[in-house]
């Protein structure tokens, strides 16, 4: 009873969160010095009251979700009172004050083990964990079709931390959960704005030029992957399967989302790197140089200025770029990048030290931080062995994604007595909203020379 009362306000939540991320897509669409129109306003107040409809019947499953418990509560206190009169020796209660969760990491149990006993076997008390892990992470996504189950929280956080380290663009994006019910999220834009001019004499028409608006829109994809592992490995290993492969597929999925953001080019799914309408700095030397670079990156961050109005926010550019910057020096042989803590005087950049990717260090002029990402390509251009660099204004670009998925079936390999497990999610970007937030430094000079 309770674990269905959590399904249900699990999505009526889902449906919450939807009507919240339209009103703030609506609200993002706007630019600095626009107002709602009308029609915006009625959508607005429309997804308001469909909040607050679904508030209140979420208020309403908690008071129902309170009251089995209390009964539950009722139940165990009469059972406990039974037992204790037909005991000799009353025996003092101990008190549980914490309780491990059913699939932590390195625990005796294994969620993947658990999907397959409780999916194909029918085993109880598979089953019961299942459901008992549901309740740990108070919703719950089971789907009749697939039968899928909440991922345990340690794969989620694993997800993160290796997500960090291996979606380095992608997570500096502005961040949004995806809406459900839907294959494309779509912001309304202006497409040409009003205009004012100096009233030629008193009481003469004053300027007037028609508002003229667009949208873009952002299609969701999916992206996933499957392990098939064999039934003796899931009944017979000593170890939980679950370890091994969510951190595999997990990772893999970490740098595909990572590689959508950056330079996916299909309709409505564009990463940055082939946003139509980018400022376009050319930097072209058959033998370039890191002094010849730097000011070209300058370029990219006064281009967003100027076009987009607002500044840049980060540098993004390949391990290979970043390395080359920092080895190079000037005529007596000093370093143009000096790492952080040993004096910046006159320096180009400051370095953070030996890092692998991330935060890499800063162009001193601008105060930007660069980010290396392994993820950017090194193959663009004529000769396929340019690398791009990218300057952005972040905040403008937003990134949507679903949790993470698990699913366990054995149909499509039951003959070779095998299990799918599946991982996938959904993620849409809008790296177009505004084409001038984004700089792309191209040409013959981002060819890095061997170091």
């Amino acid at each position: 009873m309770i674990a269905d009362a959590l399904r249900r306000k699990a999505a009526i939540e889902a449906e919450r969160s939807g009507y919240i991320a339209a009103q703030r897509a609506i609200v993002d669409g706007l630019g600095d010095d626009e107002a709602l129109t009308d029609e915006q306003r009625g959508q607005v107040a429309a997804l308001t009251a469909q909040k607050r409809t679904a508030t209140e019947r979420i208020d309403a499953i908690d008071a129902e979700i309170s009251s089995l418990r209390a009964e539950q509560a009722d139940d165990e206190r009469l059972t406990r009172g039974a037992q204790e009169r037909h005991e000799q020796q009353p025996v003092p209660a101990a008190r549980v004050t914490s309780e491990p969760e059913t699939y932590r990491k390195g625990g005796q149990n294994s969620f993947f083990r658990d999907l397959y006993n409780a999916q194909v076997r029918g085993k109880t008390e598979a089953f019961e964990r299942l459901e008992r892990h549901n309740q740990e992470r108070a919703i719950s996504t089971t789907d009749g079709a697939g039968g899928e189950f909440v991922p345990p929280l340690w794969m989620v956080n694993d997800y993160i931390a290796l997500a960090r380290a291996g979606r380095v663009l992608a997570n500096q994006l502005e961040p949004h959960d995806l809406p459900a019910g839907t294959d494309s999220i779509s912001i309304p834009t202006v497409a040409t704005g009003t205009a004012t001019a100096a009233q030629a004499t008193q009481n003469s028409a004053l300027q007037e030029t028609d508002l003229t608006t667009s949208s873009v829109t952002a299609q969701v994809e999916t992206i996933g992957g499957v392990q098939t592992v064999s039934v003796q490995l899931i009944e017979q290993s000593p170890v939980n399967i679950d370890d091994i492969v969510i951190a595999d597929l997990a990772t893999d999925l970490a740098v595909k989302i990572d590689t959508f953001a950056i330079s996916n080019n299909a309709t409505n799914k564009v990463g940055l790197l082939n946003v139509s309408g980018l400022n376009a700095v050319t930097y072209t030397d058959a033998s370039p140089t890191v002094q010849e670079l730097l000011p070209k990156i300058i370029a990219g961050s006064v281009a967003i200025g100027r076009n987009r109005k607002l500044p840049a926010e980060k540098v993004f550019m390949t391990p290979e770029m970043w390395g080359w910057i920092i080895a190079s020096q000037d005529t007596q042989g000093r370093p143009l990048v000096v790492p952080t803590g040993f004096g910046a005087s006159n320096a180009q950049g400051i370095a953070e030290g030996a890092v692998a990717e991330g935060l890499a260090g800063y162009i001193t002029s601008l105060s930007l931080p660069v980010y290396i990402d392994g993820n950017l390509p090194t193959n663009l251009g004529a000769g396929t062995n340019e690398h791009h660099t990218l300057v952005a204004r972040t905040s403008d670009i937003h990134l949507y994604e679903s949790a993470p998925k698990a699913e366990a079936f054995r149909e499509t390999a039951a003959k070779n007595l095998g299990v799918v497990f599946r991982l996938y999610e959904y993620v849409a970007i809008h790296a177009g909203r505004y084409p001038k937030s984004i700089a792309k430094i191209a040409g013959t000079g981002t060819i890095v020379p061997a170091l």
